[in-house]
């Protein structure tokens, strides 16, 4: 109870903050400055999305099977080591990334795909791992003594009951793929970064926010998106939000 208090007044503040915030903007005009990028903003927010989508899912879709294998027990001796090559991909910027994804694949979206696909690999293996590791052993038993194969006590059990850290991994994930997106501007992938990059060279404050913001938003409502998928897919008995 004292967990949904704390929620709740998290949620009042953010709501004050945001229509302070309206109020203040409103009083210097802000929005009608916003206002005259919209055209730009509404073009660059669907390319900025379209990047986001496709290398977060390239991403979830390699890094959840490479999660899988590192949590069997006969890989469980390279795990770490898998996970410190993954590592390089958070460890090196994401701009270094870019320009080396640039130097092979040449300027556009095709490089700032994959660069942005390297850097949100490492929290979707990771939390998938330890996800299916911290299954509870009682479950595996019980799984096994009814006659269970080990793809069958995978599928059935293991992946149900990791989901909830799994979807935390995903939202990590996504949150840095949307907050880095705005880079690939700076090797001709489009995006907000464009608004970002430019108010920042012409000293124009106002077409930054333009960019900034809707980069903020997405980073949000990607956020609940994926929270609202885990509520309605992970089992009642394995997520928190439930309880």
């Amino acid at each position: 109870m004292k967990h949904i208090s704390i929620k709740r007044y998290g949620y009042a503040l953010g709501i004050l903050v945001a229509f302070w915030l309206g109020s203040v903007f409103e009083q210097n005009s802000v929005f009608a400055a916003l206002w005259e990028y919209k055209e730009d903003v509404i073009y660059l927010i669907g390319q900025h999305i379209e990047m986001v989508v496709i290398s977060g899912l390239i991403a979830i879709s390699i890094a959840i099977p490479i999660g899988i294998i590192l949590s069997r027990p006969r890989f469980s001796k390279y795990s770490e080591s898998a996970m410190q090559v993954l590592n390089i991909g958070t460890t090196i910027p994401t701009l270094a990334i870019l320009a080396l994804a640039m130097s092979f694949l040449g300027i556009g979206t095709l490089p700032a795909i994959f660069g942005l696909c390297i850097a949100s690999l490492l929290p979707i293996v990771r939390n998938t791992y330890i996800g299916l590791n911290e299954v509870p052993a009682h479950l595996k038993e019980a799984a096994a003594g009814i006659g269970m194969t080990t793809t069958q006590m995978l599928i059935r059990v293991e992946i149900p009951n990791a989901l909830f850290v799994m979807f935390a991994g995903i939202r990590t994930a996504l949150a840095i793929n949307v907050g880095t997106a705005p880079l690939a501007f700076l090797i001709g992938g489009g995006g907000l970064g464009e608004l970002i990059f430019t108010g920042i060279d012409l000293d124009e404050p106002f077409m930054m926010l333009a960019g900034a913001i809707p980069v903020a938003m997405l980073a949000i409502l990607v956020d609940v998106f994926i929270a609202a998928i885990a509520f309605l897919l992970v089992p009642k008995g394995v997520n928190p939000l439930r309880h």
